[in-house]
């Protein structure tokens, strides 16, 4: 079957569940109708818009699919820590003052053995980043309003942070939470 005429890009991103509704992956919007033709996989929630056709067939763009079997998944590396990662994580938000955050401060200095890891990194304004420098929480008398902690992938902690999700993603992503 050709695709052609598509009108969400073949590039969008569809929520890739397991047979137990636990978020597993984000795939292409193309790879998802394909899981579909093969009777892989069934949607789940359609896109508000777009639609695929080809000669005989025309299907309705997926927004979440479910794999008809269950995959089991037998190890699940640690989410590796990333710039983005975190501002994500801290819903871009600064760990000091709550302004809008777009760096990464360490709590406790690199240059006082802390170390660049997701217990120690917070997202950070400009501003507070800069106040800070190298010195430690207790110096400046701050606090953080949240503990910093890694995500748990368990909880689509990979899929969250490597893509924006799509808002609705959220009942599958917050259920697996």
């Amino acid at each position: 079957m050709a695709l052609s005429g598509c009108a969400p890009p073949t590039g969008s991103r569809v929520l890739l569940l397991n047979a137990t509704f636990e978020p597993l992956a984000v795939v292409t919007a193309k790879r998802a109708v394909v899981l579909m033709l093969t009777g892989k996989a069934e949607c789940v929630q359609a896109a508000l818009e777009g639609v695929f056709h080809s000669e005989s067939l025309t299907i309705v763009a997926p927004s979440v699919m479910r794999l008809s079997r269950y995959v089991r998944v037998p190890y699940r590396r640690p989410v590796p820590m990333t710039r983005a990662g975190v501002l994500r994580r801290d819903g871009r938000r600064c760990a000091y003052c709550t302004r809008r955050a777009d760096t990464i401060d360490h709590v406790v200095p690199r240059s006082r053995g802390g170390g660049h890891t997701w217990e120690n990194c917070v997202a950070a304004c400009r501003a507070c980043n800069s106040r800070k420098a190298d010195r430690l929480l207790d110096e400046l008398g701050w606090s953080l309003r949240v503990k910093p902690c890694a995500p748990h992938r368990a909880a689509g902690g990979v899929m969250v942070l490597t893509v924006e999700p799509h808002p609705a993603w959220e009942p599958w992503l917050s259920a697996a939470a």
